[in-house]
């Protein structure tokens, strides 16, 4: 909600590029398990639902627009990186790199079909803590324990 003098008010839904819509759909659809929602009409748009934000996939030039991928993540909250993780591996899916703990959270990263940076993000802990902080100690015992994976 906006304050006293701002005028925006939410947000209704971010975009996705794609040169390839029925490939992006698919991949939203039956690899991520969105629930499909609105179809811009006989327009390469499609809504996908996830409980707080719409995604909505766009090819882009249906809309004249150029084909740019995301380059930064758009996380997508799970319950569980790492069995989520596992499962998108069984269906193909690869990942940059390890899944990293910030101290506050789990992340993966990996791409869709058409290179968007894409993310599984879980944080387990308090919506005030930041890394090393020790507000709490499920925090604190994180922190810890990564930096003692590093240094052996």
């Amino acid at each position: 909600m906006a304050d006293a003098n701002g005028m925006v008010t939410g947000v209704d839904f971010i975009c996705i590029p794609t040169q390839n819509f029925d490939a992006a759909v698919d991949f939203y659809e039956n690899t991520l398990g969105l629930e499909k929602s609105k179809q811009w009409g006989q327009m390469h748009g499609q809504e996908f639902e996830n409980g707080t934000v719409t995604i909505a996939v766009m090819e882009s030039a249906q809309f004249g627009l150029d084909f740019s991928p995301h380059s930064l993540p758009i996380a997508f909250q799970v319950d569980d990186v790492e069995a989520s993780r596992k499962e998108l591996e069984s269906k193909g899916i690869e990942f940059a790199a390890d899944t990293l703990d910030s101290g506050v959270c789990h992340m993966a990263h990996f791409r869709d079909p058409d290179g968007n940076v894409l993310m599984l993000h879980h944080r387990y802990a308090a919506k005030d803590a930041s890394p090393g902080d020790g507000t709490n100690e499920e925090t604190q015992k994180a922190v810890q324990e990564a930096a003692q994976a590093e240094s052996s």
